[in-house]
């Protein structure tokens, strides 16, 4: 048995059931193949948790900033 590996890693061969019409407007819009648009589905589900942490923070982090100053660098 053979194993490939990626960036990220070692890959693992999967087999999915999907509905039809999903994968088709999900490839529709990601505009790549089946196994690039799983992949970009998986990140994102992945990803979610932190979404979910980094809004829990909204208003409580403030940032004092001189955004003049900034600029001028």
């Amino acid at each position: 048995m053979s194993t490939r590996t990626s960036e990220d890693g070692a890959l693992q061969k999967i087999t999915v059931h999907v509905p039809h019409a999903l994968l088709r407007r999900a490839r529709d819009v990601s505009g790549s193949g089946i196994t690039e648009t799983v992949r970009q589905g998986l990140h994102l589900v992945a990803a979610r948790d932190a979404y979910g942490k980094l809004r829990a923070l909204r208003g409580k982090v403030r940032f004092d900033l001189d955004l003049k100053r900034l600029r001028e660098d």
